[in-house]
């Protein structure tokens, strides 16, 4: 009888310990490696200014990249940071997927104007209103030429730059800005040969619905090559200049 519940005991204590060391197994988290990349860039197919590879190159030079690392101690954010001071870079968002991979959505930054200064330095003005280097590929933006500093290109001219941006009749006929000495605008066509003078900085939806006006009234009538100069700078008025025979 004695014999019997020892027995009992013993079957009871092991099905408890069992239980508890699969409890406790089950409980203990299994190390789950990165297993790849899931990368985008976005506006890729009209910006071809940062490439995947390049973002591995990176990953790998600053010796980041969470492939083959415990998922657990991938740090998102250092990714964030050490991608996020590319120049050509203007937001990263590093994340972990449900298939042990990370996530990285890169996005680049977007030029609206390029500055070819009179003193020699190039660059482009991108859509938030800072200068950025140039990028292995050319941009199809407005040129911006002259007596040009990063004040003001990175101000008065961002500022046309945002104007043509949302006036896509404008920003197909502009072709080039040229900044005089004074810091006055003229502006190259795509389309008649003449020369568009604004004068100082500002007032453009009203400067240019006098020139939509014109455009449609007056070049259409006369010729598209009959001025030389169309003058904007005056409120309430087109000061136009023949071409000489």
């Amino acid at each position: 009888m004695i014999k019997k519940i020892f027995i009992l005991l013993f079957l009871l204590v092991l099905m408890a310990y069992l239980i508890v060391a699969v409890t406790l197994l089950n409980a203990m988290p299994v190390q789950q490696t990165c297993q790849g990349l899931e990368l985008v860039i976005n506006d890729s197919i009209d910006h071809g200014f940062i490439t995947k590879q390049e973002i591995l190159k990176t990953l790998n030079t600053k010796k980041i990249s969470p492939i083959g690392q415990d998922m657990s101690q991938v740090n998102t954010r250092q990714i964030e940071d050490e991608l996020g001071e590319h120049p050509l870079i203007d937001n990263v968002e590093c994340y972990r997927t449900p298939n042990n991979r990370i996530g990285i959505e890169v996005t680049q930054r977007l030029p609206i104007l390029r500055v070819m200064a009179g003193n020699g330095e190039n660059y482009y003005v991108d859509e938030k209103g800072r200068a950025m280097p140039l990028p292995n590929s050319a941009a199809n933006v407005v040129v911006a030429t002259g007596h040009i500093d990063r004040n003001f290109a990175t101000k008065e001219l961002y500022e046309f730059g945002l104007f043509l941006q949302r006036n896509p009749l404008w920003l197909a006929q502009v072709q080039q800005i040229n900044v005089t000495p004074t810091k006055e605008l003229e502006l190259v066509p795509r389309v008649g040969e003449h020369i568009i003078f604004l004068g100082k900085p500002g007032n453009y939806e009203q400067k240019f619905d006098r020139l939509e006006t014109f455009y449609k009234k007056g070049l259409n009538q006369v010729g598209w090559n009959k001025y030389s100069r169309i003058s904007l700078e005056f409120d309430n008025q087109i000061i136009c200049t023949k071409k000489e025979k």
